[in-house]
């Protein structure tokens, strides 16, 4: 197969692990701290996992004995959509538990959870696990986003890990991944499986975290891919000289994706999409913040400029997030009905017939194409696909409406031209950056010091990681800790918390300090490409979200 440059050199690097990994394996031992309870619904949740429920957060330190490992055979999985790193969780998982015992084997289920419930593997071998060292994708196995949430499904699981005779199983995810990672362990133990499950935090959007998960793998990577490009666009808008670029980042239920390329990049506007909510704003409101910079950057003779939105964003806005609701409500009961009507004009009659008065001004108001996305582009669940609205491009239509009736009051005399753009897949398999090939590995290795201990239903946890590599910490944390009870289907189900931008955050007063400023003033600042080689402070700094978080700039 013919390499790259880049991806022949990147073989060689050698990831970086916490100082305590770096010790002989056979005299890392693990040390229990306090017992943890569920972040909310403590009685329901500890009720639906007896066995699981309020163990304790554990940390590794250093014994004088040895404590050899007989041969163990453990399975990985990969499951959602990718995240820069996955390969260096799988990578580090693998060398750690060939160190250990030689003897011992590494099976990749393939293309998710699917591969478990359909017994499909590859057992990992020194050259196959050599050829993915380093490099973005999760092409090592493929991924998938099978859920294991059924009593069948956990009963093929059993019978394909007896089969398999595995120690434990791997399972490689973000918040939903870990959720049935943490129900899978509990089903396993209920039913006296020895297999444990552990699991790794995974999600580009940044929204699994806490006090200490604090930060899900990929999420440096994919933001500084978008802020390279951000910051491209800005040298062009400064350049050029007369567009307005608007760009849509990915993050549907957080805007942490939005708010780290922000804190690199120093948009002219960016929305979070947790403060829209809380603000209670509306579609006019937004545009108006967007035509209040364009309207005085015009003023100072700039009619250009950068607008960053959060893919959620829509679904955020109050009067939106009700049509959405009621829109949803009206298709999971007349569906047939509204399928059956050919023309557009027929169909409108039926929503102006079927939604209230608030919700069809509301629809009313949007652009034709925004109107029909919002009918016709639905999830298997019968919901609206709001990832795929082109939020931008509504935005856009709005504010060039305001900016006309403006110009004709003789309070507009620029001229605006916005050009729209949607950065997702372009950050979820870049190659991964130092800090997110050293995290995951270390992911990975801790991951094998956990099943090693006998721990279940945890997730591995690496802290401390605005501090160089040999200062972070390695432990795992019962996956349980982070549930709550959510409406899923109409029903109450545990599924891990997902975290918000945190409006009396850090990270979110720096940048609401400066955003009427940045509105107003070119003062963009370009990150460019990611660097590999070269000084620690260049190569190897972390998200401007975890240092403000962590006490630093």
């Amino acid at each position: 197969m013919e390499l790259s440059p880049l991806q022949k050199a990147r073989y060689s690097y050698e990831p970086k692990l916490p100082e305590i990994l770096k010790n002989d394996i056979s005299k890392i031992v693990a040390t229990e701290g306090e017992v943890t309870e569920s972040v909310s619904d403590q009685d329901k949740i500890k009720a639906l996992f007896p066995k699981t429920y309020g163990m304790r957060e554990v940390s590794f330190t250093l014994s004088k004995d040895s404590n050899k490992a007989e041969k163990k055979n453990v399975a990985v999985i990969l499951s959602g959509g990718q995240a820069p790193g996955g390969h260096n969780v799988i990578t580090g998982l693998y060398d750690a538990l060939k160190k250990d015992n030689k003897e011992s084997t590494l099976i990749g289920f393939k293309n998710g959870p699917s591969g478990l419930l359909e017994d499909k593997y590859i057992e990992f071998t020194d050259s196959y696990i050599d050829s993915f060292r380093n490099t973005g994708g999760f092409d090592i196995i493929g991924s998938g986003r099978t859920k294991l949430e059924t009593e069948e499904q956990f009963e093929v699981a059993i019978k394909v890990a007896e089969k398999h005779n595995l120690n434990a199983i791997v399972i490689i995810g973000g918040d939903d991944s870990n959720t049935n990672a943490a129900v899978l362990a509990e089903y396993f133990l209920e039913k006296g499986s020895k297999c444990q499950v552990i699991g790794c935090p995974k999600t580009i959007d940044g929204d699994l975290k806490n006090d200490v998960i604090e930060i899900s793998f990929g999420f440096d990577t994919a933001t500084k891919t978008y802020s390279e490009l951000i910051g491209n666009i800005e040298r062009d808008a400064n350049s050029a000289k007369k567009y307005w670029h608007f760009i849509r980042v990915m993050g549907r239920s957080a805007s942490h994706i939005a708010l780290e390329c922000a804190l690199e990049t120093q948009p002219n506007i960016c929305f979070i999409s947790e403060e829209v909510e809380k603000k209670n704003m509306s579609l006019e409101d937004i545009a108006d913040q967007v035509v209040a910079s364009v309207v005085k950057r015009s003023e100072n003779g700039e009619n250009f400029g950068v607008a960053i939105i959060p893919e959620g964003l829509i679904e955020f806005v109050p009067e939106v997030k009700k049509l959405i609701s009621e829109l949803n409500d009206i298709m999971a009961i007349d569906e047939k009905e509204f399928n059956e009507l050919d023309a557009w004009e027929s169909k409108y009659e039926f929503m102006q017939k079927k939604l209230t008065l608030d919700s069809f001004k509301v629809f009313s108001f949007l652009p034709l194409e925004i109107e029909k996305q919002l009918l016709m582009d639905r999830d298997p669940h019968g919901n609206v696909q709001v990832s795929r609205i082109e939020t931008e491009k509504l935005i856009i239509s709005i504010v060039e409406k305001k900016l006309a009736d403006l110009k004709k009051e003789g309070k507009y005399k620029g001229k605006f031209s916005a050009l729209s753009h949607f950065f997702g897949y372009e950050g979820r398999c870049a190659f991964p950056s130092n800090f997110d090939a050293d995290y995951c590995y270390s992911l990975g290795y801790n991951a094998y010091m956990l099943l090693r201990e006998g721990y279940t239903g945890y997730i591995s946890a690496i802290t401390n990681l605005s501090k160089p590599s040999k200062e972070w910490k390695a432990g795992g944390m019962p996956i349980v800790k982070m549930f709550n009870l959510e409406q899923r289907h109409g029903k109450l189900k545990p599924v891990i918390k997902k975290a918000l931008v945190e409006l009396d955050g850090a990270p979110f007063k720096y940048f609401a300090e400066r955003r009427d400023e940045w509105a107003e003033k070119t003062l963009y600042t370009y990150p460019g490409a990611i660097q590999y080689y070269g000084p620690e402070s260049v190569c190897d700094i972390t998200t401007r979200t975890l240092a403000l978080e962590q006490g630093g700039k």
